[in-house]
């Protein structure tokens, strides 16, 4: 979505949804499935049956007591209507009568059942990253351009009050031309026990790592934990500093990034996480440079005031930005700030965003397309963080340029039986 189209539909939106709640195609049922029953896939289906109209019909999971509690408690709010249980996502997809699934996994089990959903025909709500690799992600954006499917993924922070009204504050003029961006998500990370031990016995350990490297089991690589485990997760800016990019991104209307340059590395918790405690990435976007940091060591920040949000210096004014304000400050020494404080649940909104298109066909606000260029960007950050700390981008071509080692990191092998859906 382009910066025009995504002004565009502040005033749409609301508008759109009253009309369709009014014609009564709100109430029309969608019969859903879930594949990955940990906590985010929890999160995703509480805002749909929040936002109503749908039957759990079908969930999926490799762990019997995710499974089991899921079933249970979306059987209790659907009338006792048990959805019934895989542990195979493909005996899932083939449930009759199923006409959406949310893939909730983790990103290493995205592809292939995204994949296999298009070909089924059925509409997706996937989360984000969208893909582990940037060549799952180009055969993910194929797929669902084949299918002609309705797809949104899981940037939710589309859908904040804060980031939409400060995007049309900066589209409005008066900051002046945007020079430069700084985003950060400073935190500390609470670790698990890295040490390997055997899996819980609910869990099916080999079917959970899937077509990524089988690494030893521990509390720290496995449920939840999996997000600073490079095998599984990638890191933190992948995870969640991925959400910042995405909404700058959308903001300013940029395309992919041509240059990412990154340094950084493990320098306290080695041997606990393998992905950086401390990382800085510098994009540099058509438009405008982009620069994410974060650290995962000592105290988040000085001041809680900036330790998560996005910076966009103007030639007039410095506007931050977060989840449910923007601050805005003028040049000059001593300027006043104003802050805007606005709230609204984000996560509902993306939701009940993807259930009205599935019912009216219309378009959602984070299309397979898109979501590419957000997660491509973060991969691509990691990518010259390993091979020489800097890539040039083809973004047509979908190629590095002049860098072979960095080039090859585009795509991992999969482990067997599995195979990669990118041929190329």
């Amino acid at each position: 979505m382009n910066r025009r189209v995504f002004l565009g539909s502040l005033a749409a939106g609301a508008t759109a949804l009253r009309t369709r709640t009014v014609s009564g195609r709100s109430k029309d049922t969608i019969k859903l499935g879930l594949v990955g029953c940990g906590w985010y896939g929890g999160v995703v289906l509480d805002a749909a049956f929040k936002a109503g109209g749908v039957e759990l019909v079908a969930v999926c999971d490799v762990d019997s007591d995710h499974l089991d509690r899921t079933a249970q408690k979306y059987a209790a709010l659907q009338s006792g209507r048990a959805p019934t249980r895989y542990q195979d996502w493909q005996e899932l997809l083939a449930t009759p009568g199923l006409q959406a699934v949310v893939i909730a996994t983790p990103p290493h089990w995205h592809a292939l059942p995204f994949i296999e959903a298009c070909r089924r025909g059925l509409d997706i709500y996937c989360e984000k990253p969208l893909a582990y690799d940037v060549a799952e992600g180009r055969a993910m954006v194929e797929a669902a351009k084949t299918a002609g499917r309705i797809v949104q993924v899981g940037f939710q922070r589309r859908q904040s009050q804060a980031i939409r009204q400060a995007a049309e504050y900066i589209a409005g003029g008066a900051p002046g031309r945007i020079l430069a961006v700084d985003a950060q998500i400073h935190y500390s990370p609470r670790l698990a026990d890295p040490t390997p031990k055997d899996p819980p016995a609910t869990l099916d350990w080999d079917r959970w790592c899937g077509p990524a490297p089988k690494l030893p089991y521990s509390e720290q690589v496995g449920h939840f934990n999996w997000r600073l485990e490079k095998a599984y997760g990638n890191g933190h800016l992948v995870d969640w500093g991925i959400h910042w990019i995405d909404a700058i991104r959308t903001v300013l209307g940029l395309d992919a990034p041509r240059v990412v340059q990154a340094a950084g590395g493990l320098y306290q918790l080695k041997g606990r996480i393998t992905t950086p405690d401390l990382l800085t990435a510098h994009f540099e976007f058509e438009r405008v440079p982009v620069v994410w940091r974060h650290h995962l060591i000592g105290a988040p920040e000085y001041t809680q005031d900036t330790n998560i949000g996005m910076f966009f210096y103007g030639e007039k004014e410095t506007i931050f930005v977060s989840d449910n304000r923007y601050v805005v400050v003028s040049s000059g020494k001593d300027a006043p700030k104003r802050v805007v404080e606005l709230s609204n649940d984000a996560q509902l909104a993306h939701v009940s965003e993807f259930l009205e298109a599935v019912r009216a066909r219309t378009a959602v606000s984070c299309t397979p397309g898109d979501a590419y260029r957000s997660t491509t960007a973060v991969h691509l950050a990691m990518i010259a963080l390993e091979s020489g700390g800097r890539v040039e981008w083809d973004e047509g071509a979908g190629q590095i340029r002049d860098n072979p080692r960095a080039a090859a990191l585009l795509k991992r092998e999969y482990r067997g039986p599995w195979k990669h859906p990118f041929a190329g």
